[in-house]
């Protein structure tokens, strides 16, 4: 079963149950991947790490809407945006510890032998695609740039 199609389930299911956040979540990843579909004019082929990569954006989205809440006052809708967050992150991978993703950045500095932060855009390119879907890029410049010294 495709990610796509687990998620139409799910959605079914959350429907059934009336499971009304679970279900506006899911119908938004839905919409997410339809977008992209027509965008690339694709109709329902989407692979399952597009598919991944968009509920990872999707669940960054509502992350951010959180802080934002926070930070305006509004607990009550912060509060919201993290439980949706936490019902995507049940679809992707499991994300890598800050000791895996400090491995995969001396591997990359190894690799494409940086010397300082001058090299940061070189290491990232490098590290990457090796941990995407599985770790946040903000999370891993920030190792990055303790490594390099920037």
């Amino acid at each position: 079963m495709s990610m796509r199609e687990r998620i139409e389930t799910d959605l079914k299911t959350a429907m059934k149950a009336r499971e009304s956040e679970r279900t506006t979540t899911l119908r938004s990843v839905l919409a997410a991947i339809k977008n992209h579909e027509a965008e690339k004019g694709t109709q329902g082929q989407t692979s399952d790490e597009v598919v991944i990569e968009l509920i990872g954006k999707e669940s960054k989205r509502r992350a951010e809407a959180a802080q934002a809440y926070e930070e305006g006052g509004r607990p009550e809708l912060a509060e919201k945006e993290r439980r949706e967050a936490e019902i995507l992150q049940a679809y992707l991978p499991e994300q890598l510890s800050e000791a895996e993703i400090a491995e995969a950045v001396d591997a990359a500095i190894a690799e494409v032998d940086a010397q300082g932060p001058r090299d940061i855009g070189k290491v990232m390119g490098a590290v990457m695609p090796k941990v995407k879907g599985r770790a946040d890029g903000t999370r891993v410049n920030a190792v990055v740039r303790e490594r390099l010294g920037g």
